[in-house]
């Protein structure tokens, strides 16, 4: 069912009706929030405040989805957790931007991302102060990160799938661009990360609370992982392409061994 679909009823024993469910679900899982408006988005994660208000288990909590959909908070919660991420920098201001392009772009590239983008879509480079654009372009924000990866093709990257504290599976990412999206053109091939690759991306996901993640690490000139985003709602028809098994089945196995905790919680409430 569609988030946009349900709705806070206050003269319903719960409070909300769910379209299908004349009873509380035993279990969401959150695929997406899709598309509308700021007041739209904030009444469906309200709608995932309410269930997880009522005891119903959440793939992924409504918190730890505005985690990482806001990348400014995913930076702030990253460095604090001391997980290897890009030096980032967030703004409201034209002009503090263009100080930050400024000073910055001295010592390298900067992406400009917006703050609740995915897929790779609306990232631009920021080589000089003048790349930088105006606010209404910029949607309010600027969320500027520093550059990582080589400065030609190919660019490659790395996608760790992570559930329930462990590892799923993981590619790489390869492609002539340097956003490499598989939904844009890159192509996703076999990987096995390092422990230390696998330990940065269980950090991050712990990070930002969450039980399902797909977690995107870069190599640093200097040979290192870093974190460049952690998603909430992740994707995986390109890593399903090169995983032998289904990733779907273990997924589904891994959130529906959340149901006897909660009926352990509930039976403890009486």
């Amino acid at each position: 069912m569609r988030l946009s679909a349900c709705r806070i009823d206050s003269s319903r024993p719960h409070g909300l009706a769910i379209p299908g469910f004349h009873a509380l679900p035993d279990l969401v899982v959150v695929r997406a929030i899709g598309d509308g408006s700021l007041e739209a988005i904030t009444m469906r994660l309200g709608v995932l405040h309410a269930l997880e208000a009522l005891g119903v288990p959440l793939v992924n909590s409504a918190r730890s989805i505005e985690r990482c959909t806001d990348k400014s908070m995913a930076s702030f919660l990253l460095a604090r957790a001391c997980v290897p991420a890009p030096e980032t920098f967030a703004t409201q201001s034209l002009a503090q931007a263009r100080d930050i392009a400024r000073r910055e772009c001295a010592s390298g590239v900067l992406v400009m991302k917006p703050l609740f983008g995915a897929q790779g879509w609306g990232l631009r480079l920021i080589e000089k102060e003048s790349d930088i654009p105006s606010v209404e372009e910029a949607r309010g924000v600027y969320y500027l990160q520093r550059f990582v990866g080589p400065s030609r093709p190919p660019y490659e990257d790395m996608r760790v799938l992570v559930s329930r504290g462990e590892v799923v599976a993981a590619m790489k990412r390869r492609s002539s661009h340097w956003i490499t999206n598989v939904r844009q053109g890159a192509k996703p091939l076999v990987a096995e990360p390092t422990r230390e690759e696998r330990d940065m991306a269980l950090a991050a996901s712990e990070a930002m609370g969450t039980i399902v993640a797909g977690v995107d690490l870069i190599t640093s000139a200097q040979g290192r992982p870093m974190v460049l985003e952690v998603n909430s709602m992740p994707g995986w028809s390109g890593l399903q392409r090169i995983t032998p098994f289904s990733i779907a089945e273990r997924l589904a196995a891994d959130a529906l061994s959340l149901l006897p905790a909660r009926r352990n919680a509930l039976k403890a409430l009486g």
